[in-house]
């Protein structure tokens, strides 16, 4: 039976769901394919948080101006001015029509990632407030779980102020803790059907609202659906061909298809078609298998042109193996780990090669840069000592009070972690120099008791400090690698997606090779080219202008629909 929408969204993330829901309020007939069985898409796993320049909410005195002279001063390399623009003038307007809604993000006073340059501020990332999943109702087991990493035992979701403070030991911790537990358990109606959280945080309290919201407009979201081919009429984008469990059929779309379906990160073909230094599909941090292109590759046949597609959205991370099973293995990110006080990173040379506080995108621009000078990173090691390993996360090894050696399997030793009663016995095991890292330690701890790192700025900026230790003195960043034992572990160039993709322009029109519009396909998110080109400006720099282009992109549809 032939099947026919107005608008076809092909993800089910941030960007497809706002995108959706725009065009569901402005009275189109809206279907979303989504080739997973459960809703979300990377968006649910993620933190949750959107970056938006400009955004009006909570009696910011930011501007239009101010927001620019810092993207300006971020950005390096090409990229297309009016897209930019239309980022930051759009974000407020984005934002109110989710308010409307009763869809409510919160600034948080989080620095922008390059806290050291004209125009940055420490509110532009915002964040959605712990949400009830069961007003989804049967929908509420549908919507994709957050990574072990962002609950406490696999088991109790946390918020992101009660990740920070409890990973960090900050103050209150323990009274909090134990409210993350208690507020699991007083739940005795959701403990009798599921062992999940009832309540949604991070990616998951973006994702609940806004599915809210798209089944109170009755817009269908159709799972286990792939995306096929783009079906093209006289020029134009009409429809899609999909398919589920093997059925292939054709579905046509009067007014535009809609591409959200996420980036490239686990097509290993496609990395090493695009990125200059060679990475693997097991290092991201992205649900396994879930982003493997295959939208890309169908707007490419159809003539579809591509930028920014030599990084992704880089974090470190490390991989440990299963609890239940050690021969199978799980990504964790280190994205704050690295740069935590008692810890230092150094190349397989056993140099630093980067401040390890800073933004965990930079951090890997760093692994990649140093990559290419010495083609001995990728991996690099984290190296830390005993005050750290009792207190802090090392990727998914948790703080030793809750994760005590005595507790790690036997065969997880000297494979995925390192560990000596010595500096120089530790760079043994893992084939360092061991006068080279001595010294590296040496120079560390001369720093830490002086709070100022001659050598790469660590902890120079108020956003290296913010994810440091207060109690740490004098510097938040910069910690002594004094008591035994040491410990290591392997960092890898992990991601949280890619930031480059389809090409399009301020309209969110699709781009072909000769940046003419392709009729009818538009596109949000990491499905699209990022419009800060190859940089990251602040915690959300995903999110956000996935939103705002997945709204752009409704509005252009419904408006062109009235002509």
């Amino acid at each position: 039976m032939a099947e026919t929408y107005d608008v076809i969204v092909v993800g089910s993330g941030a960007a497809g769901m706002t995108a959706a829901l725009r065009a569901a309020d402005l009275g189109l007939r809206v279907l979303i394919v989504e080739k997973a069985h459960k809703y979300g898409g990377t968006s649910a796993t993620s933190g949750g948080v959107a970056w938006i320049a400009n955004h009006g909410l909570g009696g910011t005195t930011d501007t239009r101006e101010e927001s620019l002279t810092y993207l300006d001063a971020v950005i390096q390399g090409p990229i297309n001015r009016t897209r930019l623009e239309a980022y930051v003038d759009t974000g407020r307007e984005m934002l109110q029509f989710l308010v409307r809604l009763g869809i409510n993000f919160i600034p948080m006073p989080w620095p922008d990632y390059f806290a050291e340059l004209p125009g940055s501020r420490a509110d532009r990332s915002l964040v959605m407030p712990m949400w009830d999943g069961r007003r989804l109702g049967d929908k509420f087991p549908l919507v994709r779980e957050q990574f072990p990493r962002f609950k406490l035992f696999n088991r109790y979701a946390m918020n992101l102020e009660e990740t920070f403070t409890i990973a960090a030991r900050g103050k209150g911790w323990k009274r909090m803790l134990a409210g993350v537990i208690t507020r699991y358990w007083k739940d005795r109606t959701t403990r009798k059907i599921t062992r999940r959280d009832r309540w949604f945080t991070s990616g998951n309290a973006v994702i609940g609202p806004l599915l809210e919201q798209l089944t109170s407009k009755n817009v269908e979201i159709r799972l286990e659906t792939k995306l096929d081919e783009l079906i093209v009429e006289h020029g134009k984008i009409t429809g899609v061909n999909v398919s589920r469990f093997g059925t292939a059929h054709k579905i046509s779309a009067r007014h535009g298809v809609v591409i959200c379906a996420g980036g490239f990160e686990w097509n290993q073909e496609l990395r090493d078609r695009f990125y200059p230094v060679k990475t693997s599909i097991w290092w991201t941090s992205t649900p396994q298998g879930a982003n493997t292109g295959e939208a890309l590759l169908a707007a490419e046949k159809i003539g579809a042109a591509t930028e920014h597609t030599e990084e992704g959205w880089w974090a470190p991370t490390m991989i440990m193996p299963s609890a239940s099973a050690s021969n199978f293995e799980e990504v964790h990110q280190a994205v704050f780990d690295v740069g935590r006080p008692g810890a230092v990173c150094v190349n397989r040379n056993g140099d630093r090669f980067v401040n390890e506080s800073c933004s965990y995108d930079r951090f890997g621009a760093g692994m990649v840069a140093d990559h290419k000078a010495t083609g001995a990173n990728l991996p690099c090691w984290m190296v830390f000592d005993a005050v750290f390993r009792a207190k802090f996360t090392a990727g998914g090894f948790l703080p030793a009070a809750i994760m005590s050696d005595k507790s790690i399997p036997i065969d997880w030793w000297d494979h995925y972690i390192f560990k000596s009663e010595t500096v120089a016995d530790l760079a043994k095991k893992i084939q360092l120099d061991p006068e080279k890292l001595i010294d590296v330690v040496r120079r560390i701890n001369e720093y830490a008791a002086h709070g100022m790192d001659t050598e790469f700025g660590r902890g120079s900026t108020i956003y290296d400090q913010a994810f440091g230790d207060p109690t740490c003195k004098p510097n938040p960043a910069l910690g002594p690698l004094q008591k035994a034992p040491f410990y290591a572990i392997p960092i890898h160039l992990g991601d949280l997606g890619t930031k480059g993709g389809l090409k399009a322009d301020a309209r969110a029109r699709v781009l072909d090779r000769n940046d003419q519009p392709i009729a009818g396909l538009y596109a949000a998110g990491n499905a699209t080219g990022s419009p800060f080109g190859l940089n990251y400006p602040g915690a959300g720099g995903t999110i956000g202008p996935a939103m705002v282009f997945g709204y752009i992109a409704a509005n252009e549809i419904a408006a062109r629909a009235k002509n």
